[in-house]
């Protein structure tokens, strides 16, 4: 015997946010690719050049674990964007440091990271574009600041069928 599948009474907003975010993030990847940076790359040297930053600092800002930091630095500083150095507040603490070549970097991903915004903002009229970024901007300072504790770590997004 089969059941009928439940009656949706609101739009699927969990799949709408992965489904957006996971395209997003694609694009992202594609057009960085262009200057041999990742994301994750991009998201360290931008935050590192903005104040003296720690490794863990770092990570906690981009969203990632202590492991996936570890080789992004490690990859930053084989490329000669990044090093890591004792702080000058603290000799006992290493930050991240940009060398200028990764300045340069920075730069050009910012670049690249507005364009792909812009172009995917622009499919949409003025005032929708101007809602969204409003809406997804009171989100994140809100009710979805902070993820919750689950029994289950979350996986990544979900394709459509």
């Amino acid at each position: 015997m089969t059941h009928p599948a439940p009656r949706r009474t609101a739009p699927d907003l969990s799949f709408l946010l992965d489904h957006t975010g996971h395209a997003l993030r694609t694009r992202m990847a594609a057009a960085l690719a262009e200057v041999g940076l990742t994301a994750r790359m991009h998201c360290v040297l931008v935050h590192a050049l903005e104040a003296e930053r720690t490794q863990i600092q770092l990570a906690e800002l981009g969203g990632m674990d202590k492991t996936t930091m570890v080789v992004t630095v490690d990859a930053l500083e084989a490329a000669g964007l990044a090093e890591r150095r004792p702080a000058r507040t603290d000799r006992r603490a290493r930050i991240v440091a940009v060398t200028e070549a990764g300045a340069a970097a920075a730069g050009r991903s910012q670049e690249i990271a507005d364009r792909v915004h812009r172009e995917v903002l622009a499919a949409l009229p003025g005032e929708d574009r101007e809602a969204l970024l409003r809406a997804l901007d009171l989100l994140a300072g809100g009710p979805l600041a902070t993820p919750v504790a689950a029994p289950r770590p979350a996986r990544r997004a979900r394709r459509a069928h």
